[in-house]
């Protein structure tokens, strides 16, 4: 949560018999919106997903920060990204008046300070994010990785984000710009390690596989109801369409990422899951 934070929230974590590793979620103090998270450590026997739900005040202006966070070789880069990326960001000068530009400069900023942490590392370790801004009407989505951000407006199912994989034809071409290659292990990897071709961190292979997000403005209005924001260990058993059909019919939105979450479970998902969802209650903007 943030320094001010003026939410009604609830958090639970360590339910016996249950997959749940932690849930929570709350509402705006403006009543504009309200969010809900689920995370599981699904198959996997350790932890590298993060999340991170703030409200802050910035300029005298409410401001919602929502975060999807999947790390790679171990918790570092994830951790670090969940805990200093929004901090950097509502600290920017811009942040009010030029939102994208200060969004791309904090991502840059914080894979910089946090590669600093890592001279002394001989393994690589890394971060997807996927993260949702909202600044009065506008909802700014950005991705690095594979995380993905998904909206429902006027109850249709629309990717606000893009996975980055390097087998993308743009993706693949500024890789090989670069220097590296792309080959087939198992499935397409930078220089047959990583799976995917954006991310923070991943030192040994930063000239190739760069921070910076892709950017998606949307408007909230009447229109847009909800927004999902997962980890690709919901998005690799569920579709787009299908997790908004699963979440329009729960108006509680840490019930709605706990359902997608098990779903996720249940189909058989292999990695961690986490997912946030923030539902725009009716205003009149």
């Amino acid at each position: 949560m943030g320094d001010v934070d003026s939410v009604i929230s609830s958090v639970t974590q360590d339910q016996p018999g249950c997959d749940v590793l932690a849930s929570g979620g709350g509402e705006s103090a403006d009543s504009k919106f309200s969010y809900g998270y689920a995370s599981s450590l699904g198959k996997r026997s350790s932890m590298e997903d993060f999340y991170e739900t703030r409200i802050e005040y910035v300029d005298g202006e409410m401001v919602g920060l929502f975060g999807v966070f999947d790390g790679h070789g171990g918790t570092r880069a994830a951790e670090y990204v969940k805990h200093n990326l929004f901090s950097n960001l509502i600290k920017h000068p811009k942040f009010i008046s030029d939102t994208k530009s200060a969004i791309s400069e904090s991502y840059s900023h914080t894979d910089s300070e946090f590669l600093k942490t890592e001279i002394d590392q001989t393994r690589d370790a890394g971060s997807t994010a996927s993260t949702a801004i909202l600044v009065g009407n506008r909802l700014l989505v950005a991705n690095v990785g594979d995380s993905r951000a998904v909206v429902c407006r006027n109850g249709n199912a629309f990717a606000v984000s893009r996975d980055h994989k390097p087998d993308q034809s743009d993706e693949r071409q500024r890789i090989e710009d670069a220097g590296g290659f792309v080959m087939w292990a198992g499935t397409w990897r930078v220089s047959g390690v990583l799976a995917v071709s954006r991310a923070f961190g991943d030192k040994f292979l930063k000239q190739f596989v760069v921070a910076d997000p892709e950017i998606q403005e949307e408007t909230v209005d009447k229109s847009l109801e909800f927004l999902i924001l997962a980890s690709d260990g919901l998005w690799d058993v569920v579709t787009n369409d299908e997790a908004v059909a699963m979440v329009k019919p729960i108006q509680s939105p840490e019930e709605a990422a706990k359902r997608l979450m098990q779903e996720a479970s249940d189909r058989g998902s292999a990695d961690n899951i986490t997912v946030v969802v923030v539902r725009f209650l009716e205003t009149s903007i």
